[in-house]
């Protein structure tokens, strides 16, 4: 194993460099702050704009692109969910948590560019569900896709 990372590191090229950089950064992440794996790949670093939205801001890398170079559906999805779920678990009570019961994403333009933002806001918020949208922007402030979630609030 450690031969062929080290032939991909020294042969690769600069996207398969990009990946393992990106496996290395994903394992950091998990272990400093006990995040997802995919948050790492992602690069995901959140912060609140107000009590009410919270945001992402990340980089586009070859982990995100689908075969025609542009981000794919299922990444923008993952951001829509990601932004909402932080933000919805970041405002419960230590003995709650909430998980994803529905997601539904509309795609609006193509993601290009350096960067991506995504952020969520809460629509209704109840005891046990909870309503939210999110939407992810490109570079150039432009919406690249939206999206709404309900969410169920558990107790651990």
């Amino acid at each position: 194993m450690n031969e062929e990372w080290k032939t991909i590191w020294e042969e690769g090229s600069d996207e398969e460099r990009q990946i393992l950089a990106l496996a290395v950064q994903a394992i950091r992440q998990r272990r400093e702050r006990n995040s997802a794996f995919l948050s790492g790949f992602l690069g995901l670093k959140g912060e609140f704009v107000d009590e009410n939205t919270y945001r992402f801001d990340v980089p586009l890398t070859p982990f995100m692109h689908n075969s025609l170079g542009v981000v794919h559906g299922g990444i923008l999805a993952t951001l829509i969910d990601s932004a909402m779920g932080s933000l919805v678990n970041r405002s419960l009570p230590p003995d709650r948590y909430a998980v994803t019961t529905e997601l539904k994403t509309n795609y609006l333009r193509p993601g290009k560019g350096e960067r991506l933002r995504a952020e969520a806001s809460f629509l209704h918020r109840g005891q046990t569900l909870v309503v939210m949208q999110g939407s992810v922007y490109d570079e150039r402030d432009r919406l690249i896709a939206h999206g709404t979630g309900t969410f169920i609030v558990l107790k651990r």
